[in-house]
């Protein structure tokens, strides 16, 4: 799951596509955590219990290791990262494909109602959005 490489967990290095083998299902996210974009957005405290500092740095490595430029679409820099990846499975939530935020979580451990709730909405999936997915696919193999 790219989303926990870059924190200050001990196991972060392990999520990190240079350290990935080739029997390995990577992950942009799962259902059990939030999106690429509602993670990247989370703030201190209501939605993280990341302090300012930690985001901060945290970022600042996920954009450097993923060599990413501030006006980079963060959904599209980490499937790319998984893409790119040894990992012979590539999988990514269709709300990271589409860039949703925390609003199109699919799952909330805890919490006693809400789950899988979430759908995809008719012509959510434009052809500009599948134009870059296909062209993902078709860069790295998938």
């Amino acid at each position: 799951i790219l989303q926990f490489g870059f924190g200050n967990d001990a196991q972060a290095p392990t999520f990190r596509p240079h350290n990935y083998v080739r029997e390995l299902v990577a992950y942009t996210g799962t259902h059990d955590n939030d999106t690429v974009v509602g993670w990247w957005n989370s703030k201190p405290g209501a939605d993280s219990i990341r302090t300012a500092e930690d985001i901060k740095k945290e970022h600042a490595f996920a954009r450097a290791y993923l060599n990413a430029r501030p006006d980079d679409p963060i959904n599209w820099v980490l499937i790319r990262g998984i893409m790119s990846s040894v990992a012979n499975t590539a999988i990514t939530p269709t709300q990271d494909i589409l860039g949703l935020g925390s609003e199109a979580r699919m799952n909330l451990p805890g919490s006693p109602s809400g789950h899988w709730v979430w759908r995809m909405r008719p012509g959510a999936l434009t052809e500009e959005c599948s134009s870059r997915l296909r062209e993902m696919v078709k860069l790295y193999e998938r």
